[in-house]
């Protein structure tokens, strides 16, 4: 079987002679379809984040059902499947609650498949458990692949805020990048809220527009808080999600977000933000 593997810092290998997985008790083998390559990939190839195993990168994953453990029974072969990405114990109180990425166990286990245990950049991937798996029926699994990240992270941060996206307030996505422009066709589905995109570069602008944007603002202007917060009027902003992370859109994000509104930083662009205590109403 032909896989790409993580052998250490900076030392990825394609290799040939990997045993087909045979699944047993509730494992399942997949044939694979669609691996995406994630940013975390490059992490893991540059700096090392995963040390200590030799396994198959790739944690984006969509195939078919190759072949079912005796356990399993919701699934055949055949079925189209995406695989769900942290793989928890599966019997703990947050993974019981499908926040396996808050496993109590994490700290003692692999994070998931492509990320210290066997991923999806092979032929076949064994998955542990049928739980872990998502029916994506007529869905080519080169498009859902990654989904399972680049889709399943800005709805995380979405649904975390679900109930303050009413009809009557505004919501800030900051950034229109791969998962930026993911966030803004979900909240057109799940929200009636009104949507303001930030980016620095007019094309991604006008991409946001299509996408369902009510407004633009480039970030790059040195009043975008005050074009936000005009349109928004004196409640600002109830939710600003920032998937950027740079110290530039987190202070814009602190801008323009209301009074009980939701700051969420999902980009991981280094930034830091200062704040003074007694610049802030407490209520």
């Amino acid at each position: 079987m032909k896989a790409v593997r993580f052998f250490g810092h900076k030392d990825v290998r394609v290799v040939n002679d990997l045993v087909k997985p045979v699944p047993k008790g509730d494992e399942v083998l997949l044939k694979i379809g669609g691996a995406g390559v994630c940013h975390s990939d490059l992490h893991i190839i540059d700096e090392g984040t995963v040390v200590g195993t030799v396994f198959t990168l790739g944690h984006e994953n969509a195939g078919w059902i190759e072949e079912v453990g005796s356990d399993v029974k919701d699934y055949k072969k055949g079925d189209a499947v995406l695989v769900y990405g942290p793989w928890g114990c599966g019997h703990c109180k947050p993974c019981q609650q499908s926040k396996e990425n808050y496993c109590d166990h994490q700290s003692e286990m692999a994070y998931g498949g492509g990320l210290g245990l066997d991923g999806g950049m092979a032929e076949y991937m064994l998955v542990p458990s049928s739980r872990l798996l998502v029916p994506i029926y007529d869905l080519d699994p080169v498009i859902a692949a990654p989904l399972t990240d680049a889709a399943l992270t800005p709805y995380s941060a979405i649904k975390r805020s679900i109930g303050k996206l009413t009809a009557d307030e505004y919501v800030v996505v900051i950034g229109v990048g791969g998962l930026g422009h993911v966030a803004l066709q979900i909240l057109n589905e799940v929200s009636a809220s009104s949507i303001i995109a930030c980016d620095v570069t007019e094309e991604k602008l006008a991409f946001a527009k299509e996408l369902g944007a009510a407004y633009v603002v480039n970030s790059k202007d040195a009043n975008a808080a005050e074009q936000i917060n005009k349109i928004t009027g004196i409640k600002k902003a109830k939710v600003v999600i920032d998937f950027v992370g740079a110290t530039s859109t987190i202070d814009l994000g602190t801008k323009v977000v209301g009074l009980d509104g939701d700051l969420t930083i999902v980009g991981l662009g280094g930034g830091h933000y200062q704040y003074n205590m007694s610049g802030f109403l407490l209520v």
